[in-house]
C-alpha cells in the first residue's frame, strides 16, 4: 500500500498548478496592474482597471467566506498582525509603484513576459530577486528593520486583536466577529461590484470578466491550500504547523519575496535545509503557464530585445531594485497586497495599495512631462 501524499507535497504541487493557471490567464487577458493604471492615467480607459478590481472583489468574497466558515485562520497571516508598520507599508508601496513603472511592469507581468520568451524581463527579475533578498536578509534589510519597521502602531493597545477592518468595525459597533466580517465584506464587495459593472463595455467583455473571476478564485484557492490542506501535525516534532510556506504560516499568491527565495534556492542548491515552497512553486508556475499559453496560441517568440539605450537600461534596473525593496518592505506587490492582502481586509494592505497606485501615478505623470 502506497504512503499518503504529505501535506507539504500537496502544497507545493498545488501552488505550481495555481501558478500555471494564473500565468496562462494573465497572458491571455493581458492582465497587468501597471498597464491598468497607465490606461486610466494616459487614456482615461478603465477596462483593465475594472478587471483588476473584479479579481480583487472575487478574492475578497471567497476569502471572507473561508474565514467565516472557519476553514482558515486569517489572523495568523502576515497581513493581519496587530502591529501596523504604516511607514514601511506606505513607503514600500510607493517605491514599488515607482519601480514597476520604470521597469515597464510589476513582477507578475515580468514573469508572464519571461514565459512568452522575453529575455529582458529575465534580467529585470534577477535584479528584483537580488534586491528583495537584500531587503529580507541583507543590507537593505538592516535599513528596513532599523529605520522603517519600528515606526508602527500597536493596535493591541487600542483593544484590537488584529488589523482586519472587520475587527475595527466590530470594536466600534459591538457586532460579533462573524457578523462584522459579513457586514464589512458585503459593503466593500458591493461597492466594488457596483463600480466595476456600471460600465456597459466592461459588462460585454466576457474575456476580462471570466479572467478576473478565475484570478480572484486562485487567491482563494491559495488560502485554502496553505491554510487548510497544508495545516497539520508535523510527524517529526508533533507540532501543528503550516507546511511548505516561507512565512511558516498560511499564504496565497505573491511574487516579490518568492522571487528572492527562488534565487536563493538556485544559488544554494546543495543546502539541504532549503526546500521548494508554495511561493517558489507559484512563481515558477506563472512563467510556465504563460509559456504554455504562448505556445498553444502560436505567440511564443524568443525576444532578445536588449535595452534600447543606457537610459533605458538604467531605468529598468533601477525599477527592478525599487520593486525588490518596496515589495518586501510593503509585504507584497500588486498581487501580494493588491489581491491577496486586500482579500483579508487588512488595514495595512489598503495602505500599501494606496502607495503602489500613488507611486505609479506620480511616476507616469513625471514621465509624460
Amino acid at each position: 500500500m502506497s504512503e499518503a501524499i504529505s501535506p507539504a507535497t500537496m502544497v507545493v504541487w498545488g501552488g505550481l498548478l495555481l501558478g500555471i493557471i494564473f500565468g496562462a490567464v494573465a497572458n491571455k487577458t493581458n492582465f497587468c496592474t501597471m498597464g491598468a493604471i497607465s490606461d486610466v492615467v494616459n487614456m482615461e480607459h478603465w477596462g483593465r482597471m475594472r478587471m483588476w478590481l473584479l479579481a480583487m472583489t472575487v478574492a475578497l468574497i471567497g476569502t471572507s467566506l473561508l474565514s467565516y466558515l472557519d476553514w482558515v485562520d486569517l489572523s495568523k497571516t502576515i497581513y493581519q498582525r496587530p502591529s501596523l508598520p504604516w511607514l514601511s507599508l506606505l513607503l514600500g508601496g510607493t517605491l514599488f509603484g515607482i519601480g514597476m513603472t520604470l521597469a515597464g511592469g510589476c513582477v507578475n507581468k515580468n514573469l508572464v513576459r519571461v514565459g512568452g520568451g522575453n529575455l529582458r524581463s529575465l534580467v529585470v527579475l534577477i535584479f528584483v530577486g537580488i534586491s528583495a533578498y537584500m531587503t529580507l536578509k541583507g543590507l537593505f534589510g538592516q535599513w528596513r528593520s532599523v529605520y522603517l519597521d519600528p515606526v508602527s502602531i500597536d493596535l493591541a493597545t487600542l483593544g484590537l486583536q488584529n488589523q482586519a477592518l472587520p475587527t475595527l468595525v466590530g470594536k466600534l459597533t459591538g457586532l460579533s466577529a462573524k457578523t462584522a466580517l459579513l457586514a464589512t465584506a458585503s459593503v466593500v464587495a458591493l461597492g466594488l461590484l457596483g463600480f466595476v459593472f456600471k460600465d456597459k463595455r466592461f459588462r460585454s467583455n466576457v474575456s476580462h470578466i471570466a479572467g478576473a473571476v478565475v484570478l480572484g478564485l486562485l487567491v482563494v484557492a491559495g488560502w485554502y491550500l496553505t491554510g487548510n490542506i497544508g495545516y497539520g501535525e508535523n510527524p517529526e516534532t508533533l507540532e501543528t504547523v503550516y507546511f511548505a510556506t516561507n512565512t511558516r504560516t498560511l499564504e496565497s499568491l505573491s511574487f516579490v519575496a518568492p522571487t528572492a527565495f527562488s534565487l536563493e534556492l538556485l544559488l544554494l542548491w546543495t543546502d539541504k535545509s532549503l526546500k521548494v515552497t508554495f511561493g517558489i512553486a507559484t512563481a515558477v508556475g506563472v512563467a510556465l503557464g504563460s509559456w504554455a499559453y504562448a505556445l498553444a496560441s502560436g505567440n511564443f517568440r524568443w525576444k532578445n530585445e536588449g535595452f534600447s539605450s543606457f537610459d533605458d537600461l538604467r531605468g529598468q534596473l533601477l525599477g527592478a531594485i525599487l520593486m525588490g525593496f518596496g515589495g518586501v518592505t510593503a509585504i507584497g506587490c500588486t498581487v501580494g497586497q493588491g489581491l491577496t492582502g486586500v482579500s483579508t481586509l487588512a488595514l495595512g494592505s489598503f495602505l500599501a495599495l494606496a502607495g503602489i497606485i500613488g507611486g505609479a501615478v506620480v511616476t507616469m505623470k513625471w514621465q509624460q512631462r
